[in-house]
């Protein structure tokens, strides 16, 4: 219907943006379609996975929930234990195969966020490359991003563009891609994270941005007041802790206890894995003196 208000906005906005409690708090919307509904319920899920939540939505979702709600169940499984890595990824390739359900969005993108996670990424594009959905377009920018293909991310953001030039993931694409080009356009990508961070909730992914940034234009000191920040709203974030071990080399402070903190939530997080090598190469120098 032409005009009509866009019900979920509020939950989805805060679910782009990392407030992923207050997209929980929101989702009581009333008078949703059938479609929206299962929408509703995909992104609360979505964020109770996002806060480690996964046995909860394990729990929650039974064999009778519609193709969306088992992809993302798939999801917790998925990341609830590295056990279920294989029989994960065999039933989601089984489902993407199936031609009644294998070209529902939900299904496609959740896959594309599994192939991410196992850095399979033309894998990860076979299933989210067509996009049909702003989410698909948007995991398809940090896909590109992270096989260092900045001229097909171009291309991505642009489709964003055309679709819808505000949109908070047109705008989170649009910085993502600044930060990778660098250069003066880090100013552009932090004026997009301060322009969040005015409008909305402020959460731990807005102020890594905008750390980020200051990292990059060289003001360290700023950029570890922000991860300070966000460090208080969530005391595990991966990208929180790393960014601070970085920045807190910069600054000539101790890194030792956000590592510790990242080894103990996160063992498998490339900082950790890189930490441990040069640990142990250090320590492998140290007994040959």
């Amino acid at each position: 219907m032409a005009g009509a208000p866009d019900l979920l906005f509020g939950l989805r906005n805060n679910f782009y943006l990392g407030a992923f409690q207050a997209a929980i708090n929101s989702g009581d919307v009333q008078n949703l379609s059938e479609e929206d509904a299962i929408e509703r319920d995909c992104l609360i899920y979505r964020s109770y996975i996002a806060l480690g939540s996964y046995q909860l939505v394990i729990n929650e979702i039974d064999s009778s929930a519609a193709t969306p709600l088992q992809a993302v169940k798939l999801l917790a499984l998925y990341l609830l234990s590295t056990d279920n890595k294989e029989t994960v990824i065999s039933s989601i390739r089984e489902w993407l195969s199936e031609a009644a359900i294998g070209n529902n969005p939900i299904l496609r993108l959740i896959a594309g966020i599994i192939f991410m996670h196992e850095q399979d990424y033309n894998e990860a594009l076979k299933y989210t490359n067509a996009g049909g959905t702003m989410e698909l377009n948007a995991l398809n920018v940090q896909i590109f991003l992270k096989m260092h293909r900045s001229d097909y991310t171009e291309k991505q953001l642009r489709i964003m563009q055309q679709i819808d030039e505000d949109h908070t993931l047109t705008q989170l694409a649009t910085a993502w891609l600044n930060l990778a080009v660098g250069g003066s356009k880090i100013q552009e990508a932090y004026l997009i994270f301060q322009d969040f961070s005015e409008k909305y909730q402020m959460t731990s992914l807005v102020l890594n941005g905008k750390a980020v940034c200051c990292m990059h234009m060289g003001n360290f000191d700023e950029a570890e007041s922000f991860l300070l920040e966000a460090l208080n709203k969530d005391a595990k974030d991966p990208e929180t802790l790393a960014n601070l071990v970085v920045c807190s080399l910069h600054l000539g402070k101790s890194s030792s206890r956000f590592l510790s903190q990242l080894k103990l939530s996160h063992p498998e997080h490339m900082l950790v894995k890189r930490g441990s090598t040069a640990e142990e190469s250090f320590d492998r120098a140290v007994q040959t003196v």
